[in-house]
């Protein structure tokens, strides 16, 4: 499996991923969130299975609901990031009856070292985990952008140890008082992209708004479904030989689009197979529609750029765009250089205006060239 940086959810399609294959408790993925339920005397948390890897990896996410006290003595709401070692894990918990955020790296359950701070529901709404080969941090985030160190602690030995072998445990507990939840959101992603309403203009030169609703939908046949109801509508197919045909319905009076990648982007994986062709289109259905004056720009990194993510891959080269369609056509030769998991985004760009098309997960299989 790959590093934990490449697991992303928004939960917003309301159902919950095979990644979370080993959750427990009642939990549940309602309202764009992870919902955790806390039960008196009850453990619940949304986990994944222990196959995945921190070494090298980031983790963040928004705590987007905390639990109340009630009558509680012991209640918290955790992110975890476990071992193949039953109590051996590091991350973040909060406790709702001190107020207070803690910053562990437990060996048997415990951390007789760490560090403790009053939690801040502005400053401390985001959090995020991540090693470098060196150290892991903690740190905080009001909005998932501007990060803050919460402290810094030399890798544990078993981080490199368990490559393939650690688990994402995001739990809550109460051990008394009235039932409630915690909740989670935005897994490696500030893309609420699934199902989003804003006001957005629709172009720099014009104060014209329109209200704008993202969707996207995936199955287990890697097909999935965006629709921008204010202008784009972009559909995306893969099939088991690794070529994809997207389309994508635009206004056709007008080839201006609206500076706003967060909401027109929706989410795609990209699955290749190295030592392989991959080959990719996407495609505008509206008579008339072309891209001409636009032009095309894709990358893979380890991690998003604003994670200081190393650049793995330049798509631009192998993008052409062809009146209403956009071509991505990878030599096998490139391909076969990957080396890693990591995450993607195509954009499109004319002047000062920049739209996210796509964006998600870039996992490469070994299976080709590797026994």
């Amino acid at each position: 499996m790959p590093l934990l940086s490449t697991l992303i959810d928004n939960f917003n399609d309301g159902v919950i991923g095979p990644e979370w294959g080993d959750s427990y408790g009642g939990v549940t993925e309602t309202g764009g969130q992870a919902r955790i339920p806390l039960v008196a005397g009850a453990y619940a948390g949304y986990q994944t299975g222990r196959a995945w890897t921190f070494a090298g990896a980031t983790v963040y996410l928004k705590l987007a609901t905390r639990p109340a006290t009630s009558t509680g003595t012991d209640v918290s709401a955790n992110f975890l990031i476990k071992s193949a070692v039953d109590g051996t894990a590091l991350g973040f918990k909060y406790d709702a009856v001190t107020n207070v955020l803690r910053m562990h790296s437990m060996v048997d359950y415990y951390d007789p070292t760490g560090v403790e701070i009053p939690f801040d529901a502005v400053n401390h709404l985001w959090l995020r985990l991540r090693e470098d080969g060196t150290n892991v941090y903690w740190d905080t985030s009001p909005n998932g952008t501007v990060w803050t160190n919460r402290r810094t602690l030399a890798t544990p030995a078993w981080v490199p140890a368990n490559i393939d072998t650690c688990a994402l445990d995001l739990f809550a507990y109460r051990n008394a008082g009235v039932t409630d939840y915690a909740a989670y959101d935005n897994v490696n992603t500030l893309n609420d992209g699934a199902v989003w309403s804003a006001a957005a203009a629709l172009t720099g030169e014009t104060s014209l708004t329109s209200t704008v609703r993202l969707s996207a939908r995936t199955n287990a046949a890697l097909t999935a479904d965006t629709t921008l109801t204010a202008g784009l509508a972009l559909s995306a197919h893969a099939g088991a030989d690794l070529t994809a045909e997207a389309v994508l319905d635009a206004d056709a009076a007008s080839t201006e689009i609206p500076e706003v990648a967060e909401l027109s982007a929706g989410d795609w994986d990209l699955y290749i197979e190295q030592g392989s062709t991959f080959v990719q289109n996407y495609t505008v259905t509206d008579e008339g529609f072309t891209w001409a004056g636009w032009n095309a720009r894709a990358q893979i990194r380890s991690a998003p750029a604003s994670e200081n993510g190393i650049l793995l891959l330049d798509l631009t080269p192998y993008l052409t765009v062809i009146g209403a369609a956009i071509r991505c056509a990878v030599p096998a030769s490139v391909t076969q250089t990957l080396e890693r998991n990591g995450v993607w985004d195509l954009e499109v760009y004319q002047g000062n205006t920049v739209v996210r098309l796509l964006n998600g997960r870039a996992i490469v299989s070994r299976e080709v060239t590797r026994s």
